[in-house]
């Protein structure tokens, strides 16, 4: 009897569990391509995505980079990344291949506003994901591009990996991406890259809502309060601590909740700590 109620617990625990995503392409990817797409096509459009969070300067997030993804059968995706050095950019392995979806080439595009104009972009196919990557769990959810030689400035530059054990729980981080600004809808009200400030969380707390499969110790989650949170087309992007020259990357977008993002619900990231000698082998 105690076992057949430790099963049902068991059960329960996990069906109450929070759901991401099934394939990030077909239900975030390629929507939110089109979205963005039409929104910068648009008339009078000056504001854009990341929920609640502000508008980025042109120089702010100098690594930002938005990826305009092309699928095997030509469809258009979307995602972000972190430019790591001169030829090599950092995202989630999700924004390359999903369960069901395989992408054929990025399309990186650095120092814009503007995902689908503007800034120095630059094509890669040369891209290798993790290789204890889960399309399921999203585990292990990060993946190095290398791109052809790009010049610094004041709108490009590269953002140094966190190394060392802190887990910066209660650290105000930052998050920029192109992403969508808000849950439903149809064209948002404009597009620009965003930014937003949000509290590192403990993984226990973080596990409460989505599962010990989920989130594991190479996971960093942070909270969404006040709807400020990553979203839809922000995958793949940068969470930073610090500021100016001392900004570190401590993570790379990877989850939220697949029933939106302005529920309250944390946000996960692949914690770049627990990649740095994987990232670093590959610089």
């Amino acid at each position: 009897m105690k076992l057949i109620l430790v099963v049902a617990s068991l059960a329960l625990a996990v069906s109450a569990q929070e759901p991401i995503f099934g394939d990030y392409h077909e239900e975030i990817g390629i929507p939110e391509a089109e979205r963005i797409w039409r929104a910068e096509t648009a008339i009078d459009f000056d504001g854009s995505r990341i929920v609640g969070g502000d508008v980025s300067g042109a120089g702010q997030f100098p690594y930002l980079g938005g990826l305009i993804i092309t699928l095997t059968d030509n469809r258009q995706s979307v995602c972000g990344s972190s430019l790591l050095s001169n030829t090599k950019i950092i995202t989630a392995a999700h924004c390359w291949r999903t369960a069901n979806t395989q992408a054929r080439e990025f399309l990186v595009v650095l120092g814009s506003l503007r995902l689908f104009s503007g800034g120095v972009r630059i094509r890669t196919s040369n891209v290798e994901v993790h290789g204890s990557y889960n399309t399921r769990t999203l585990q292990n959810d990060v993946a190095i591009g290398t791109i052809s030689s790009v010049a610094y400035s004041n709108v490009i530059n590269r953002i140094p990996i966190a190394t060392g054990s802190n887990d910066y729980v209660g650290v105000v981080a930052t998050a920029a991406g192109f992403g969508l600004t808000r849950d439903g809808g149809g064209i948002p009200q404009s597009q620009v890259k965003r930014h937003v400030n949000m509290q590192v969380i403990t993984n226990t707390v973080c596990r409460r809502t989505f599962g010990p499969l989920i989130v594991t110790a190479s996971t960093l989650c942070t909270a969404t309060t006040g709807g400020r949170s990553t979203c839809n087309g922000d995958s793949g992007g940068p969470l930073t601590v610090g500021s100016g020259g001392s900004r570190q990357l401590i993570g790379v977008v990877s989850f939220g909740s697949a029933q939106g993002c302005e529920r309250g619900l944390p946000a996960g990231f692949a914690r770049v700590t627990s990649f740095a000698s994987w990232i670093n082998a590959r610089m």
